[in-house]
């Protein structure tokens, strides 16, 4: 139920088209919920269908023209419904992790390589973050708009933190195994 939900909190920011909303999905919305080009399509019909949003009147009838979409007070009430919605964390499900715990049993033949690249693909997340943050929410940015998606940032943030220290510890724990059999 949350792309709906993604769609109609990037349209009510900025109504958009499809291809400016698969673009923004990519830049922003994406690091935290990610979806394709086409699920993104699938889901403005659905919204349009349901009266949650609507295409905006082109300035020239054309066959083919892109659509923009706006979102209705209906979409707005369903986006503020679901916002205040209590909702239970997701529990963590993660293969390196579950490849962690199988080698254990059946020795880590080609983990501590992985475990090598999920590092760097952690490095490069957090250093994009954080030049996000620098560029986009320079000190005095501090409206409640600002304050809000840099609190996502922050998530992201600090979630890349995590997994480059743990890996870090992880990769410190495998240079003390012994050979590469089963515990």
């Amino acid at each position: 139920m949350s792309l709906p939900h993604a769609i109609l909190t990037a349209l009510v920011e900025k109504p958009s088209s499809g291809l400016e909303l698969t673009r923004r999905f990519d830049r922003s919305i994406g690091y935290f919920w990610s979806a394709t080009h086409q699920q993104i399509y699938r889901e403005l019909g659905k919204l349009e269908a349901e009266g949650l949003i609507r295409a905006l009147p082109g300035r020239q009838p054309a066959r083919g023209q892109k659509k923009s979409y706006e979102v209705l007070p209906a979409g707005r009430a369903e986006l503020s419904r679901w916002t205040a919605t209590p909702q239970d964390p997701k529990p963590l499900r993660d293969t390196m992790l579950l490849r962690l715990r199988a080698a254990a049993v059946v020795g880590t033949a080609g983990v501590e390589a992985d475990l090598r690249r999920h590092l760097e693909l952690h490095e490069r997340q957090l250093a994009e973050y954080e030049e996000i943050e620098r560029r986009d929410f320079p000190p005095g940015r501090d409206s409640a708009e600002d304050r809000l998606r840099h609190l996502v940032l922050r998530a992201g943030i600090d979630l890349e933190t995590f997994w480059t220290q743990w890996l870090a510890h992880a990769l410190a724990e495998f240079a003390e195994l012994p050979g590469d059999e089963p515990a």
